[in-house]
């Protein structure tokens, strides 16, 4: 049987270069890769799932509002990738599990485990749930050479713990950090 794997790690720890090194090495091999994403990630274009390092590729399907997933689109295919697997209702990550037992098709979903409050976004807790094998994709903490743990939310390059759990970013607004230096950070906000 195929397996559901969560790959998660903080910002910046290069989750999107390893699903497209992955992509890419599958499609080395003649390899079908389906790539999907939810709509609400426009950070680098509507449809593009794409690394800070700048690699890039166009996603076969986008997540909007629907909660069930059309298994007919996945026919032939070797392998699913899912970028920003956190933002998924539920419904799709128990859909990608019975992708993994109906079509015999490995899922692997990469995002983050936890919002900057350390507070899990649904489709990760959902995915720390039910995953065949949970890896975490690991970074340094920006301010010192610990391993990360926490989404450090900045606002005007200053920490924060306000605002919406959702609220798209990438360096000048999010960045890696250990528990020590998170909590000094936002120490008396």
């Amino acid at each position: 049987m195929a397996k559901l794997y969560f790959r998660y790690g903080t910002v910046g720890s290069a989750k999107t270069l390893n699903l497209l090194a992955v992509a890419h090495n599958y499609e080395l091999q003649n390899k079908k890769v389906f790539l999907i994403k939810p709509a609400i990630d426009t950070r680098f274009g509507e449809k593009v799932i794409k690394s800070r390092a700048g690699l890039e590729k166009e996603a076969n399907l986008l997540i909007k509002d629907s909660k069930e997933l059309d298994f007919s689109q996945f026919q032939n295919m070797d392998c699913i990738l899912v970028d920003e697997a956190q933002f998924l209702p539920t419904e799709i990550i128990d859909d990608l599990r019975r992708v993994t037992i109906e079509l015999n098709i490995p899922v692997i979903c990469y995002g983050l485990r936890t919002d900057f409050r350390s507070n899990f976004f649904s489709g990760a807790k959902r995915l720390m749930e039910i995953a065949d094998s949970i890896e975490e994709v690991k970074t340094t903490c920006f301010f010192c050479n610990k391993k990360a743990i926490v989404n450090l939310k900045l606002v005007n390059n200053e920490p924060t713990l306000d605002g919406p759990q959702v609220e798209l970013g990438c360096e000048e607004k999010y960045v890696p950090a250990c528990a020590k230096c998170s909590y000094e950070k936002l120490k008396g906000k």
